[in-house]
């Protein structure tokens, strides 16, 4: 990754302030209620139902805080807090009538509010915004995903392996045997390593890197979760394999992709792959394809 220059950070926080502002997220009387956009947040989150815990992964919040903002909530009747009956552990958080009126009104005036804020625009305008908006929100997302090494025998690596091959089973007409995805051993320690990348703690994607013989080594199983796609994660995940390669002093890799495959044939041409002969006989493969590291 190339290092972020100030003016980028210096042009982002700008933006932020320039947009919170606009909004009302520093009024103590968000959207002119009475409370603070936290709380307001808290109670359109909380919608049908849902646990403390969840909602303490999905806003990234502390644990603490998240407990002292449901307590607030609940003493003025707007949710009520139970435990789950199939799980004492997990707290549940849900809104009482009262909490669903005050989020419709919320609604109502987050509405008007937006409408306010576009109405000064012509029609193509707000089109480039909203186009500008759903950018910067799939570049936010790539930019909070981490992409992190595991074992190979990990609970994460082999739920991604379960769930790429799920995937790719409906994908080939002929079906996809499991027994094809690589075994832990292939992709720990000095023979391999396995990646998984997590989106606010979530395993959203995978892939794998196992060494064929002196100098070359092969990926495998490159997968991005429905959820996550058409971010660019795939080619995160890739560069993280050919980073993890290098260090392991390979200077080849190589792979192979189905003919279903075709969005990840496109991806391997584009990140420097070339068309080879086949190089092992694979029962999935039909395309094969090399890259020589550099540097």
């Amino acid at each position: 990754m190339d290092p972020v220059s100030a003016q980028h950070a210096a042009e982002f926080r700008r933006f932020n302030r320039y947009f919170t502002r606009r909004i009302g997220a520093l009024d103590d009387h968000y959207l002119g209620q009475d409370r603070p956009l936290g709380e307001a947040r808290l109670l359109f989150e909380i919608g049908e139902g849902v646990s403390l815990r969840e909602l303490r992964t999905r806003l990234g919040l502390d644990a603490g805080y998240l407990s002292r903002m449901a307590k607030t909530l609940q003493a003025q009747g707007m949710v009520r807090v139970s435990v789950h009956p199939g799980d004492s552990r997990l707290r549940m958080v849900e809104l009482t009538r009262a909490g669903r009126i005050e989020l419709d009104e919320q609604n109502r005036r987050a509405d008007v509010l937006a409408a306010g804020l576009l109405d000064g625009l012509t029609g193509p305008q707000r089109d480039r915004l909203t186009e500008a908006m759903s950018t910067a929100q799939r570049l936010l997302r790539l930019a909070g995903i981490t992409v992190a090494p595991v074992d190979g025998a990990a609970p994460d690596a082999r739920a991604c392996l379960d769930a790429y091959a799920a995937d790719i089973d409906a994908r080939f007409p002929e079906g996809f045997d499991k027994s094809d995805l690589v075994r832990p051993e292939e992709v720990s320690g000095n023979a391999g390593a396995f990646f998984v990348a997590y989106e606010e703690g979530r395993p959203v994607g995978c892939g794998a890197l196992r060494r064929l013989e002196p100098r070359v080594g092969e990926i495998r199983h490159v997968w991005v979760h429905p959820d996550a796609r058409r971010l660019g994660l795939a080619r995160r995940i890739l560069a993280a394999l050919e980073t993890e390669a290098a260090v392991r002093r390979l200077a080849v890799l190589r792979l192979d992709t189905h003919a279903s495959l075709t969005e990840a044939r496109t991806m391997y041409r584009a990140c420097g792959y070339r068309e080879i002969p086949p190089y092992v006989d694979h029962v999935y493969g039909d395309y094969w394809f090399e890259k020589r590291l550099t540097g």
